[in-house]
């Protein structure tokens, strides 16, 4: 028996990636920790990690009750969901992607690193709808946990080193990498929109199953 299911694995980690953007965080980051040392910036980044994975868990433990109480179906959460997401990916594209970095007053590792630009809402609806994927099976829950883990430790090494990554990359790399994720987020977001109304065509008897 599979103890890991590689292609579940993988999309649950490109999926993950390309909401959360790492890359993209790059530039917030640097303006928000700023005016930080290099021993605070490296504790802000374990906190934003921290928060943003416990806002995830959360709701992916505990997001099937939240639907049943509210009486939300699947397809409902995956069209929002994917609407949602075709938000952000259009924000990606235009290079509004740091307009949740003027938050003043707060600490930045809990807002707006943590929670939205880390842990936001899509990265916890495509969270909620992969757990529903898993069915239960062994091989894809371990799967997941380990992505999510993964994911974990690419945001914080990203914003542990992003002086070191935005050298690398430029403006510009990194002005790229953020507008490819946007196009595949969009195609992402897209495709659940098509898989919700295909799931809602089938529960009204309109299309064979």
């Amino acid at each position: 028996m599979n103890l890991v299911d590689l292609s579940f694995l993988t999309g649950v980690f490109v999926t993950l990636f390309v909401i959360i953007d790492p890359p993209g965080t790059v530039p917030i980051f640097l303006s928000l920790t700023h005016s930080m040392t290099a021993k605070q910036r490296a504790r802000a980044a374990l906190v934003a990690v921290g928060v943003a994975m416990l806002i995830i868990s959360v709701f992916a433990l505990f997001g099937r009750f939240i639907l049943a109480y509210m009486h939300i179906s699947l397809p409902a959460l995956q069209f929002s969901g994917g609407l949602l997401l075709l938000i952000v990916a259009l924000q990606l594209l235009a290079g509004k992607e740091d307009e949740m970095a003027a938050s003043e007053g707060v600490n930045v590792a809990l807002v707006p690193l943590g929670t939205p630009l880390l842990g936001g809402p899509g990265a916890i609806v495509a969270m909620m709808l992969f757990v529903e994927q898993t069915g239960g099976q062994p091989a894809r829950i371990g799967s997941l946990v380990i992505a999510l883990l993964l994911m974990a430790v690419v945001m914080y090494a990203t914003m542990r080193f992003a002086d070191v990554i935005a050298r690398l990359l430029g403006k510009g790399g990194v002005t790229l990498v953020t507008r490819i994720s946007g196009v595949l987020l969009a195609a992402i977001s897209t495709q659940m929109v098509f898989d919700a109304i295909h799931s809602f065509l089938v529960d009204w008897g309109t299309i064979p199953a």
